[in-house]
C-alpha cells in the first residue's frame, strides 16, 4: 500500500524538517557499505564484512541497548538514519514524503523535528524492551515515520491520499487518510501477531510509534479545532 500521491504542498517556508530528513537518510544510505557504491568498502567477503560491523555499531541491538555502555543509549536515535537495503530506503522515505510535509506544517518545524526523533526513539526502544534477550540489529526510520502516521491521523483524518491496494490490483485509487491508515494500522498489528524476535521488519516498532504520535497529536492539538480545509490541498485535489 503506497501513498505517493498523497503528497501536499509545503508551507511558505516548505517543509524543510521533512526533505532534510529525507536527504540525511539517501545521504548516509548511499556513503554506508549496504548502498553497494561506495568502493572504499570493497567487495566480497570485505563488503559484507563491513555491513555487518555497520549495522552493529549504529543500530539497536536489544540484548546490548540497556546492559552495556550509557554510549549504546544512542543507538534508537542513529539507528533512524540507517537502513537495510535500497528497498527499505525508498519506501520508508516514500511515506515521510507523502504524510511528513502536511504534518510538519501543523505541528511546526523545531517541534515536528523534535517529535520525529522522540517517536522513533520510544519505538526502538519499545521494542528492544519486549526482545531484551535478542541480539538481532535493529535498523531504520520506521519508528519515527509511524509516528508521523499516527500525528496525520488525528490532525487529518479527511484529507485524500492516493494509495495502491494489492487486492485492487494495485490501482491508484484515493481515500481519506483515516481508511488509509486504519488499514495500515491493522496490516501491522496482525503481522506483529506473528513476528518473532529474529530478523524480519519490527512491527512493534511501528505500532509503538504510530500510538506514541497520535497520542502525541491528541494531547497537544485536542482543545483546537482540527484542520478541515487543507483536507482538500492535497496534490490534484484543488486546481491553483
Amino acid at each position: 500500500m503506497i501513498g505517493w500521491r498523497g503528497a501536499v504542498r509545503g508551507a511558505v517556508t516548505g517543509p524543510a524538517v521533512t526533505y532534510g530528513m529525507i536527504a540525511i537518510c539517501c545521504a548516509v544510505f548511499v556513503i554506508s557499505p549496504v548502498s553497494g557504491l561506495n568502493p572504499v568498502y570493497g567487495t566480497g567477503d570485505a563488503l559484507l564484512a563491513a555491513q555487518s560491523g555497520y549495522f552493529a555499531r549504529w543500530g539497536v541491538i536489544p540484548a546490548e541497548l540497556l546492559s552495556s555502555s550509557p554510549g549504546t543509549l544512542l543507538t534508537p536515535l542513529t539507528a533512524l538514519f540507517v537502513h537495510g537495503s535500497w528497498l527499505h530506503l525508498l519506501g520508508n522515505m516514500l511515506f515521510l514524503y507523502v504524510f511528513g510535509a502536511m504534518a510538519e506544517e501543523r505541528i511546526g518545524q523545531l517541534e515536528f523535528a523534535l517529535f520525529y526523533l522522540g517517536c522513533g526513539y520510544l519505538a526502538l526502544l519499545a521494542y528492544a524492551a519486549a526482545n531484551a534477550e535478542s541480539d538481532q540489529t535493529l535498523v531504520g526510520a520506521s519508528g519515527a515515520i509511524s509516528g508521523v502516521l499516527g500525528a496525520f491521523l488525528y490532525l487529518f483524518p479527511k484529507a485524500r491520499v492516493t494509495s495502491l491496494f494489492p487486492f485492487l490490483f494495485f490501482l491508484p485509487l484515493r481515500f481519506p487518510a483515516w481508511i488509509v491508515l486504519i488499514f495500515w494500522f491493522a496490516l501491522q498489528w496482525l503481522a506483529a501477531q506473528g513476528a518473532g524476535s529474529g530478523p524480519g521488519v519490527a512491527y512493534l516498532a511501528h505500532l509503538v510509534g504510530f500510538g506514541v504520535g497520535f497520542l502525541y497529536a491528541w494531547g497537544r492539538f485536542r482543545r483546537s479545532t482540527r484542520v478541515k480545509a487543507q483536507a482538500a490541498a492535497t496534490e490534484g485535489e484543488r486546481q491553483p
